[in-house]
């Protein structure tokens, strides 16, 4: 079987905006200025780097090439392919046609914080395996839902 596609969100998975405090492990970045700051954990480098082991990660963000500009360098990762999504602003469904072509026919791991009924429907119709991570935004992306992918993958 051919490697699966791992689908990385950014705002919500890496930088856990619905946070009311900077969580432990975090660091506070403006990226945007004047938008105030973002935040990102550089242990989450080394969690990407165990992800690209099992499967090619792409960024699935919003950010798109920011991710790779502004994020990499900050997580001492090499750049990912982006996946496009349409100019902002967009609904959060909006998502799903451009993961869906990114994905193709290989097996996929989308990991988000806002998965849409359109995506589980996207989801749900596939023949290639497919795993949706739903990460809550006041919490961030955790070791469980790396292992979690990990697992997955292995199980192909």
């Amino acid at each position: 079987m051919t490697r699966p596609v791992l689908l990385l969100d950014v705002d919500g998975v890496l930088n856990p905006f619905g946070a009311s405090t900077c969580p432990d492990g975090y660091l506070e970045h403006e990226f945007y200025p004047g938008e105030g700051p973002e935040r990102y954990c550089p242990g989450h480098g080394a969690w990407i780097a165990e992800l690209a082991g099992a499967g090619d990660v792409h960024w699935a963000s919003a950010w798109g090439e920011d991710a790779n500009s502004l994020l990499v360098p900050m997580l001492g990762i090499d750049p990912l392919p982006v996946v496009r999504f349409p100019p902002l602003p967009f609904k959060p469904e909006d998502k799903v046609p451009a993961i869906a072509a990114a994905a193709g026919d290989r097996p996929a791991a989308w990991i988000d914080d806002n998965h849409t009924d359109a995506g589980r429907r996207w989801a749900a119709g596939r023949a290639a395996p497919t795993l949706l991570v739903s990460i809550d935004s006041a919490i961030g992306w955790t070791r469980d839902d790396v292992d979690r992918v990990l697992a997955w993958a292995r199980e192909l």
